[in-house]
């Protein structure tokens, strides 16, 4: 979102409904986004504000690029544009008035085609697809090395879960060392609040013994280096839930996998989710089912390196799909 004002804020008046100002310095630190030119107004999105106050507080907007989380907003701005990130299965059947909302909105817009197929049903829309933008890192002469790289935040779903799965991936890895891996190390990237880190030292004691690092609240400079080393890129969120009833466990875009693809990691990832309009099976990557086939493809792409510089290749070349040049214009396009 906050790349997208950037990116509107090149040609127009842009403000971002927000209290706290220091996120375009948390933005910029984090992930090198430039929102010099974005203003700020009050989040009139909050409880405090009324139907009534949003209404008039909106009236001299040319247009609105909102995030739903299932929501649809009664504003008074001349266009309203709805961006959706992930499924929202727990919003009731649009009654009548959400169907008079509905025709207010001038565009609904997913992140994925998974993403889409969910919205479109639910609502009775035929929204458009906008892929996340994803940096493009600098260019790097560090070697690879025998690492595989997982990124994603450290954190428990409602069940008490990990949301990125980063115990079963200890626990695929424990395994292939237990059969015979050897001068191979797992390394688990993410950021982390300090409510779930418990979660991290227990990952640490499931990992002793082993050679898994787990490295949480990382810059952009720690974690480019880290996809910049690895061969094998490997991603499991949804592994184990039941996505027919709760399809948002499932990852609804992938931008870490695009990220881990621009340095040459080879993915591994999950079938499910927006993971399979990144990676084509065999031909940049691999998807899988089960722990026997992340471990039996992982394992194949580590014996052979013919193989591993193929799909490399192609998984450089295909993550060129989601730039944040293509964000822009798309994006463009869209808000008219």
């Amino acid at each position: 979102m906050l790349t997208a004002a950037s990116v509107l804020a090149k040609k127009h008046t842009v403000s971002l409904f927000w209290d706290d100002s220091s996120i375009l310095e948390k933005a910029r630190s984090r992930f090198g986004l430039d929102g010099d030119t974005i203003r700020f107004a009050p989040n009139i999105f909050t409880p405090k504000y009324s139907l009534l106050q949003r209404i008039l507080l909106t009236q001299d907007y040319d247009a609105i690029f909102y995030l739903s989380d299932g929501s649809i907003p009664l504003l008074g701005a001349k266009k309203l544009y709805l961006h959706f990130q992930f499924p929202v299965e727990w919003v009731q059947k649009p009654s009548l008035l959400s169907y008079f909302k509905i025709k207010r909105v001038n565009a609904f817009i997913c992140n994925s085609r998974f993403t889409k197929g969910y919205i479109d049903k639910k609502f009775g829309v035929k929204s458009k697809v906008l892929y996340p933008p994803v940096e493009r890192f600098s260019e790097s002469s560090l070697p690879k090395e025998n690492m595989i790289l997982s990124v994603g935040r450290f954190q428990k779903n409602s069940e008490g879960r990990l949301v990125k799965k980063q115990d079963v991936l200890i626990d695929t890895f424990k395994k292939m060392v237990d059969r015979g891996l050897k001068d191979w190390e797992l390394v688990l990237m993410g950021g982390v609040l300090e409510k779930d880190q418990e979660v991290v030292l227990s990952l640490k004691e499931n990992a002793k013994g082993y050679a898994i690092r787990i490295v949480s609240n990382v810059g952009m400079g720690v974690l480019h280096t880290a996809y910049c080393k690895a061969k094998i890129y490997w991603h499991a969120s949804g592994f184990g839930e039941d996505l027919k009833t709760h399809p948002e466990r499932a990852e609804h875009f992938g931008i870490s996998t695009v990220e881990a693809m621009q340095k040459g990691a080879v993915p591994v990832v999950i079938n499910a989710g927006g993971q399979k309009e990144i990676v084509a099976d065999g031909a940049n990557g691999y998807l899988w089912d089960t722990q026997e086939e992340l471990e039996k493809r992982t394992q194949k792409i580590i014996t052979d390196t013919s193989l591993w510089g193929k799909l490399s290749l192609e998984a450089i070349k295909d993550a060129q799909n989601f730039t944040k040049d293509r964000f822009a214009e798309e994006l463009t396009k869209l808000i008219v």
